[in-house]
């Protein structure tokens, strides 16, 4: 199978290809030129295997120019039980909905899901493309991207990779889970500004063709470990197809029938995934896109207007506190008829004026399949007490906006279909906002973040990771501090 750029879709590369570059040389994001379709039999057949053989058969599909032995060897090596447990993706009951847990990684959030199986794609790329230079992985991060690329690639032979992260943007568990991060190859700086300036001051160093040529001479190639990146996407549709099959296992649905999925999503490339299963023929009904006061998708899903031009807020879920959704450009591209002419026409739009308006068939072609609600942090506080108090089951900030979007979208519509809360992370990565919504705000006011994650252990009885437990003892290795607008030199002092 070929990608194409959705700038440029006369631009064809391989998987490998692709994965090494991260990015397209005029900005664009690369998409399978055609979907794998599944069959329901094919489907049906996964309810029989583990979470590794269900994302090898996905990744199969789309990683033609890796051998099936290639891809099988990563799966078991990214999944491993000592990284993830006996089930990386369970699926739980709660109430009358189910919940999809993507943090049983080594950094209990979702992005564990790809970037475990990113850094061993990666490898095998660089081989398969002839790269003699080092890969230089560059990432912003809004809070989980960032520790999760670097627990994924440190002392990844043949990488480096630095994070950038809004300084005062993240919680202070995965500000520390950065700053501690250990080994030979990783680098961590904190920006000043929020997610957005992060994320612009990256692309920019990657559409710099005379940064490029400079690292170049230093022996690096720049890549990415966002979702941007094929690699990143690529593992994430599998665990829709691994919900779908943990339904058919314990008879919650039959084959064939609809089921929902309400994705917390600020970036876009998680509920992207789930639209990309649907097009390889996973039964989806509706995809519900969350967001949380900065609700920039949910007006676009609506009215079909994207305007960044918006007040920014800080909230209790600081990974979705993001204003430019990258990943949204891969579906344009397919919702717009593949015309890679308009694509770059929204986004050149968007890049200098911050926002643009689709036509009536492209957003006609948007809400066919998406939905979009959003909640604040006084209503994703109620959901987490009236959850836990309910049900016994304890979330996240995310989660919790997720939970109480789908609650809206099913008394607005009435539709019964089965519904998946896509879970991000760990409560223990927000202990602070999680008790303050079981306790009341008396309960952690007192207490720093991690005397609040053993008081939420207390209260709600769901044992604390070892490796959080761990991180107020850990050295702080990584304290630079920078404008947007440097970012640049610190790349250049990295890649010394």
């Amino acid at each position: 199978m070929k990608y194409v750029s959705t700038r440029d879709k006369a631009r064809q590369v391989d998987a490998a290809q692709a994965i090494v570059a991260g990015l397209s040389h005029e900005g664009g994001l690369y998409v399978p030129e055609d979907f794998p379709s599944f069959s329901a039999d094919r489907i049906e057949s996964m309810a029989g295997m583990t979470y590794a053989a269900r994302a090898g058969e996905v990744l199969s599909a789309y990683l033609t120019d890796y051998t099936r032995q290639e891809i099988d060897e990563c799966v078991a090596g990214a999944y491993a039980a000592e990284r993830f447990g006996d089930d990386p993706a369970p699926l739980k009951a709660v109430g009358d909905m189910h919940v999809l847990e993507l943090w049983h990684g080594p950094t209990h959030a979702f992005k564990d899901m790809a970037l475990q199986m990113l850094p061993r794609l990666m490898t095998r790329a660089m081989k398969k493309t002839g790269v003699d230079q080092q890969v230089f992985i560059l990432v912003a991060t809004s809070g989980d991207t960032g520790k999760a690329a670097l627990e994924g690639f440190c002392d990844v032979e043949g990488t480096q990779v630095g994070v950038f992260y809004p300084v005062d943007g993240v919680s202070p568990a995965q500000k520390l889970q950065m700053i501690t991060q250990e080994g030979k190859n990783v680098h961590v700086c904190a920006v000043k500004g929020n997610f957005d300036d992060a994320q612009t001051g990256v692309k920019r160093i990657f559409g710099d063709d005379a940064f490029a040529k400079e690292l170049a001479e230093k022996g690096y190639v720049l890549s990415s470990a966002n979702s941007i990146n094929w690699g990143r996407l690529v593992p994430q549709v599998a665990y829709y197809f691994s919900a779908y099959a943990d339904l058919l296992k314990t008879g919650a649905i039959r084959m064939g029938q609809e089921v929902n999925f309400c994705v917390p999503t600020g970036n876009f490339g998680n509920i992207l995934a789930a639209y990309y299963a649907k097009r390889m023929g996973l039964p989806v009904g509706r995809l519900v896109c969350a967001s949380n006061a900065n609700n920039v998708l949910f007006d676009f899903i609506e009215q079909g207007v994207y305007d960044a031009n918006r007040p920014f807020h800080k909230t209790t879920s600081p990974s979705m506190d993001i204003l430019v959704s990258s990943n949204l450009e891969r579906l344009l591209f397919e919702l717009c008829g593949r015309d890679d002419a308009q694509v770059s026409a929204w986004m050149q739009a968007l890049r200098t004026g911050g926002e643009y308006t689709v036509d009536a068939g492209t957003r006609a072609a948007l809400q066919e399949s998406f939905s979009a609600g959003w909640a604040g942090d006084e209503t994703a506080l109620a959901a987490i007490s009236r959850v836990n108090a309910e049900c016994g089951y304890t979330m996240d900030p995310h989660t919790a906006v997720a939970w109480a979007v789908a609650e809206q979208y099913r008394k607005a519509t009435g539709d019964a279909r089965p519904m998946v809360i896509v879970s991000t992370a760990s409560p223990y990565k927000f202990g602070r906002s999680v008790l303050t919504a079981l306790e009341g705000a008396a309960a952690a006011e007192k207490l720093d973040e991690f005397a609040c994650s053993d008081e939420l252990e207390r209260v709600s009885g769901l044992p604390m990771p070892r490796t959080l437990r761990e991180l107020p003892t850990k050295k702080k290795r990584h304290n630079d501090v920078v404008e947007p607008a440097s970012m640049p030199d610190e790349v250049r002092l990295w890649a010394k």
